[in-house]
């Protein structure tokens, strides 16, 4: 009986007598020798046959078959038909895989008892024997059926497959003469069965200028049918999966016109490379026009270059000017074609950088957007710019060694001084020779971000650019070019109908609480009403202080520290004789004024801690300042001096708020000092003095104590619980911390450092909004939980300029600050995120889209209606409440589209408007949609800006560049607990 091989290999070969040798020797050279291979010699009219048949003759392993199929189907069909493998093999006559490959493939099928077939990575090799980079589909493991009924993902001699499913399945479909193979894997992968993936190059692809593949016009008339078939039924498969009976399911990699288009690219690209146009530009236009799409498109197209202009990578740039018209005037279609040229230039940039970070520049590379240079930082010389250039790709080399790469947006000439600024900015100082060291060390000759810099951060962009033109650049220069656009955006700025908004007042600092009480105390009384006292919050702490007034006549009563009089009027009807006192003479008069009506008040400046109280008094009462004794022994010194001034049986009324300190786990007032349970309780410790009534809520308490009268016998205060109803305003709210605190401010400023903190990324906080844009959107019960969470765990707010000192300082952030920062700024920041912040003494940072302040947010439209966006109103009344604002520039569109003029433009007129409207220094941005590119960071700074945010995901630390800053994003479509887990990730590494 005859021998079974293991794998049958099938070869066909049609005048092959130049390439069939390197086939047939590597299946010679396999390490597993259990084979057989089955050489169909199709009509051949050169020696191929001889050479089939002296393989034949050396080694039994060989058979030959004659065919005059003329197709490569119809010769492997015939190959099937005698094959005896319990595997099969397609080896094309030009190809050939490593020693290795049966070895490897039939192992890793071992491990998989189930599996239908086994695929490894592929090379191509081009005409010259270079080798292109190796390419291995992992997602055909993962889901083989939706991967191949939208691309054919394997090199036909890629893969070993099973034998009599490939028989069952009818073999390769003669009626395409492109195609075949792709079309029987997708069969093949419709049964649903595993697939192993071998994750080395072992299979090698031969390139040739008279390939059929090259044929784009015939290739995309198969694949059109081959797509067809692979979203819809297929009758040739007899047992589908279930899954796939109907074929391919659209939500799991798009649909078919776009597996179609993607295909189209390819050829159209090919096309390119090889000086052919044979492919109109609208068979592309189902390719999704998304900024995500750009790379994917980009990389595509530069793999189609490669096949049709028989190059490697390497290569490409060089060959620029044989396709390089082509492809361009192809990718200016593609944006025509979609109505978005903003996404064309997108994929233009992503190709060229493609094609220029494989390339040696050993010449110059002048792209359609990109000049790709060698510069000796030794000697750098001017450069005048190309038309259409907008962007340099440059190696900095010294001694013929690469030593940096800098990729740049540049609007003119670049001249040999801000050569020299970039090799400073570019290359590490160690690393310069003497004479080079010596350029690093100058200052910068061009440098418009210094006016609004750390020393002079009161310039504004708008000011340091004027600075640059002042000194006469030429007009035709880099920085020349971009004082123009500054002019502009300037006199935009000033022709605007919004009015310059001075400077927003800084908040007034608490005085000093030093030796002199005296002066501390007519410091706050500086500004008339320091506390707002006609709040309904304070009347209705004045309503309850009178509600437990004692019973009966009081004839002399005694107030310390009346302020300037509001609760003294309120409680002069209920006395005999009223002597309202304060340390302050500036608040008495003001006391004196307001209760000039007031017959039976006499006013007086009085210590209370360092004078004697007057004596015998029916009531004294002191609310509020008790907090700014120095400590509990002058709190119990206090209260005896009180008892003594009380006549037997009078009466001391207290208000005084809840303080952290005391009890950090209820809700309290986040002060450094005792507060009412301490007051309190140092009261009643006092001899001879009894908690008569105690009124309680939850942030405050107004107690009554009696001096008692020889004989007297204490007995069960009355305690009365009530509800807060007044409002309460903000400047009390944010020292409230409800609920308790898990850490305060001030012991994790004196016990904590670290390296990094969480930067916090919102957008929008509102109820309602559009399904699809619930990742961005956090309900402002959602919001108001994780910032009360920040406020009970310690955190406090910085600015992105607090954090880019840090980073220059290097010194180790102090407790516990976070940054939170708003893209976008809309409408609902200011309804809702700001109450709350506010109200949690936190603050944030919100990146404007300036162009459309006051509008709405078109971006989203495609998702429902646009959410509105803040105006330039609401935009100063919030900073002058402490909010700070960046730029998110002017338009919202992805800057990796924008031509460097166009995204330089919008740097300096988005941050001109802002510092307009705020009154401040606008020294941060925030890159839309999170996109950047290598010209991002340094075209901000050169247009003034310090500070970035862009695509980089987690923590910021010590060591980041902080043009390009990280952030963590806070989804909407997320827990508590989601959020509460990433910031303490960041606690936990200090």
């Amino acid at each position: 009986m005859a021998h079974n091989p293991l794998v049958s290999i099938v070869v066909p070969a049609h005048n092959a007598e130049v390439t069939l040798p390197r086939a047939l020797d590597c299946l010679v050279d396999q390490e597993k020798v259990d084979w057989e291979a089955i050489v169909i010699d199709d009509a051949s009219a050169d020696r191929t046959s001889a050479i089939i048949a002296g393989y034949v003759e050396r080694d039994a392993r060989f058979r030959t078959l004659s065919s005059c199929a003329y197709s490569a189907a119809g010769a492997r069909n015939s190959g099937i038909s005698t094959a005896r493998g319990s595997w099969l093999m397609f080896l094309d006559a030009d190809d050939w895989v490593d020693a290795s490959f049966l070895a490897k493939m039939l192992a890793a099928l071992k491990t998989a008892p189930d599996a239908v077939a086994a695929y490894c990575g592929s090379r191509r090799v081009m005409p010259d024997g270079e080798l292109t980079p190796s390419s291995i589909p992992t997602e055909v493991a993962i889901q083989p059926f939706e991967t191949f009924a939208r691309r054919c993902a394997i090199r036909t001699h890629a893969l070993l497959v099973d034998r009599e499913t490939i028989v069952e399945l009818g073999g390769f479909d003669v009626s395409l003469r492109t195609c075949e193979d792709w079309d029987l894997w997708q069969r093949l992968a419709r049964l649903g069965k595993n697939w192993v993936m071998v994750d080395e190059p072992l299979a090698l692809y031969r390139i040739s200028p008279n390939a059929l593949s090259r044929n784009s016009t015939q290739m995309l008339a198969d694949a059109k049918i081959v797509i067809a078939r692979g979203f819809s039924a297929d009758p040739r498969v007899k047992q589908p999966a279930s899954a796939h009976a109907n074929g391919a399911i659209e939500a799991n990699g798009g649909t078919a016109s776009e597996a179609l288009a993607w295909f189209a690219l390819w050829n159209a690209a090919s096309d390119c490379g090889s000086g052919r146009r044979s492919i109109s530009p609208q068979t592309l236009r189902a390719l999704p026009a998304g900024r995500k799409w750009a790379h994917d498109i980009a990389k595509v197209a530069f793999d189609g270059l490669m096949v049709g202009s028989l190059s490697v990578p390497a290569q490409l740039a060089a060959k620029w000017d044989r396709f390089g018209g082509s492809i361009t005037e192809l990718i200016i279609e593609l944006g025509k074609v979609w109505d978005n040229p903003v996404a064309g230039r997108r994929v233009q940039y992503q190709l060229e950088q493609m094609l220029l970070d494989v390339d040696d520049l050993a010449a110059p590379r002048r792209l359609a957007r990109t000049l790709g240079i060698r510069v000796d930082i030794q000697n750098p010389t001017s450069i005048e710019l190309p038309d259409g250039i907008d962007q340099i790709y440059a190696y900095l080399t010294m001694d013929g060694q690469i030593e940096a790469v800098a990729q740049f947006g540049v609007l003119g000439k670049v001249t040999r001084r801000h050569w020299i600024e970039l090799i400073r900015d570019f290359v590490p100082p160690e690393r310069l020779t003497q004479n080079a060291a010596r350029l690093a060390r100058r200052p910068p000759v061009h440098a418009p971000q210094q006016g609004a810099g750390a020393d002079k951060s009161n310039i504004s962009a708008a000011e340091a650019l004027s600075a640059t033109a002042e000194r006469g650049p030429d007009p035709d220069s880099h920085f020349g070019k971009l004082a123009q656009l500054a002019a502009q955006a300037r006199e935009l700025v000033r022709s605007s109908a919004e009015p310059a908004e001075p400077p927003a007042a800084p908040r007034r600092a608490r005085p000093r609480h030093d030796k002199d009480r005296t002066s501390f105390w007519n410091g706050y009384f500086a500004t008339e009403d320091p506390w707002n006292y006609g709040s309904s919050y304070e009347q209705e702490k004045y309503e309850r202080q009178l509600e437990i007034l004692p019973t009966g006549p009081i004839g002399r009563a005694l107030e310390l520290a009346c302020a300037e009089g509001h609760f003294t009027r309120q409680l002069a009807p209920h006395v005999g004789h009223l002597t309202a006192t304060d340390i302050s003479a500036v608040a008495i008069g003001r006391a004196r004024a307001r209760c000039s009506d007031q017959p039976n008040v006499e006013f007086g400046v009085l210590d209370f801690s360092a004078d004697t109280l007057p004596g015998e008094m029916d009531l004294i009462v002191c609310s509020e300042v008790l907090y700014y004794l120095e400590d509990l022994a002058e709190l119990r010194r206090i209260a005896r001096k009180i008892v003594e001034a009380l006549a037997p049986g009078g009466s001391f009324i207290n208000a005084h708020a809840f303080v952290l300190r005391d009890n950090v786990e209820r809700t309290g007032f986040d002060w450094n000092t005792f507060g009412a349970q301490a007051i309190s309780e140092t009261l009643a410790g006092t001899e001879g003095l009894v908690l008569d009534q105690s009124i309680q809520t939850e942030l405050y308490r107004i107690d009554r104590f009696r001096r008692l009268s020889p004989g007297d016998v204490a007995t069960e205060p009355t305690i009365d619980y009530v509800p807060i109803r007044a409002r309460l305003e903000i400047g009390v709210a944010r020292n409230i911390v409800w609920g308790g605190a898990r850490a305060l401010r001030r012991d994790v400023a004196r016990s904590e450092r670290r390296q990094r903190i969480p930067v916090l990324m919102y957008h929008s906080v509102a109820d309602e909004g559009p399904a699809s844009l619930a990742r961005f959107r956090l309900t402002p019960a959602a919001f108001h939980s994780q910032m009360a969470w920040l406020r009970a765990n310690g955190f406090h707010a910085i600015r992105s300029e607090q954090l880019e000192r840090f980073i220059a300082s290097r010194q180790p952030f102090a407790g516990r600050p976070v940054l939170i920062t708003f893209d976008d700024g809309f409408q609902n920041f200011a309804d809702h995120a700001w109450p709350i912040l506010r109200a949690n003494d936190l603050t944030a940072e919100v990146f404007l889209v300036t162009d459309l302040v006051g509008e709405s947010a078109l971006w989203d439209a495609d998702s429902g209606p646009p959410t509105q966006l803040m105006d330039a109103g609401m935009v100063r009344r919030l900073a002058a409440e402490g909010a700070f604002f960046g730029s998110h520039l002017a338009t919202h569109r992805a800057i990796d589209g924008l031509s460097s003029s166009d995204l330089a433009a919008e740097l300096l007129r988005s941050r001109m408007f802002i510092e307009r409207w705020t009154g401040r220094p606008t020294t941060a941005f925030a890159a839309p949609f999170s996109v950047t590119d290598r010209r991002l960071g340094r075209l901000a700074k050169e247009c003034g800006y310090r500070i970035g945010f862009g695509g980089r995901h987690g923590p910021a630390d010590l060591d980041c560049d902080p043009i390009d800053l990280p952030r963590i994003e806070i989804r909407g479509d997320r827990s508590l607990d989601d959020f509460v887990a990433k910031v303490e990730a960041v606690l936990e590494e200090r």
